[in-house]
């Protein structure tokens, strides 16, 4: 891992940069584009264009998780931070906005709150903004891909640390990688660290349709931008009008599938490679896993975590766990 170029953005917030490099992109993104059913990985959404574009679709009716975890967030503050624990070093990889934490801070009061996102100008403007509102918060921001990391960033402060994954997130993942995901970020919590995660529930295809497939077409535009940023990173020339956006609930695998489904018989340029699309074939460019409260302490149990605590909301649309390690 090369050195982090390193910034003080304002008194209280300080900012690393570990972006990948367009090379690695490159690699990546051809490696998905070749498979038989072809892939593009979520993380791509998250441009700068795309994190507003998340933004909004947080924001829409039909958008049920956001409004409900942070309701969870408000009534059961307190008695998180009691499983957090005070002067923590709390550690959100993907932070996006960081508005959930905003929700938690005066409860927990951290030591420390590290953000972690791959969209460097969306990261810094959205730290800037937090330390101005709580300039007593010591901001330590990192712009990086958080999966490629085997342990928390260096030069954090002293203190239990805490991972925050709000959003469901998890779900992006197959079971399988999502379990070891999880076994992957113990070395980062040391001997008394924790974890606060939140996680999607199993419910009705009819609400979990809906959520994907928004009547103003914000998840349709935050789907196709992924393809504006593609091109931008590795100097491809996909064009928006050539696909449509596509989301479901494949009710056998419990998870929402969004995909991008080509018009036409067209072919892609990406570097020296050509990528040829027939009319109707897709891209999967996301995964959306839905867990029962049993199914996700199977996983969490089997990745070396117990859940503590479990929080959800009356009609059960969410729920919000604290893990700790065996």
């Amino acid at each position: 891992m090369s050195k982090f170029a390193t910034a003080l953005l304002t008194e209280n917030v300080l900012f690393k940069n570990q972006h990948p490099g367009e090379n690695d992109s490159r690699t990546e993104v051809l490696a998905g584009l070749h498979q038989k059913q072809k892939t593009i990985n979520p993380k791509y959404f998250y441009d700068t264009h795309g994190s507003e574009l998340f933004e909004r679709i947080t924001t829409l009716p039909e958008y049920y998780p956001t409004r409900t975890e942070r309701a969870l967030y408000v009534e059961h503050a307190d008695a998180i931070a009691e499983y957090c624990g005070k002067n923590c070093v709390l550690i959100e990889p993907g932070s996006g906005s960081s508005e959930k934490v905003r929700l938690l801070l005066e409860s927990l009061k951290p030591a420390a709150y590290v953000p972690m996102d791959i969209a460097k100008e969306f990261l810094q403007r959205s730290a800037v903004k937090l330390g101005k509102e709580f300039p007593w918060l010591n901001v330590h921001a990192v712009c990086a891909d958080f999966g490629t990391y085997d342990e928390a960033p260096e030069g954090l402060p002293e203190g239990k640390r805490v991972i925050f994954y709000p959003g469901s997130t998890l779900g992006n993942m197959t079971p399988d990688m999502a379990k070891q995901f999880l076994t992957n970020l113990r070395p980062w919590l040391g001997h008394d660290g924790g974890m606060l995660i939140g996680i999607d529930l199993h419910k009705s295809t009819n609400t979990l349709t809906a959520a994907y497939n928004d009547r103003d077409g914000v998840t349709a535009a935050f789907n196709l931008n992924v393809l504006n940023h593609i091109n931008r990173l590795t100097s491809s020339n996909f064009d928006v009008k050539n696909f449509s956006h596509r989301a479901f609930y494949n009710l056998a695998l419990q998870r929402i599938e969004m995909h991008l489904e080509s018009n036409i018989d067209h072919i892609v340029r990406l570097g020296e490679s050509a990528i040829v699309f027939a009319k109707g074939e897709t891209i999967h460019t996301e995964n959306s896993y839905k867990y029962t409260q049993e199914s996700f302490q199977k996983l969490a149990g089997e990745a070396g975590f117990r859940v503590r605590q479990s929080w959800l909301d009356d009609e059960q649309l969410f729920s919000v766990h604290y893990l700790d390690l065996q």
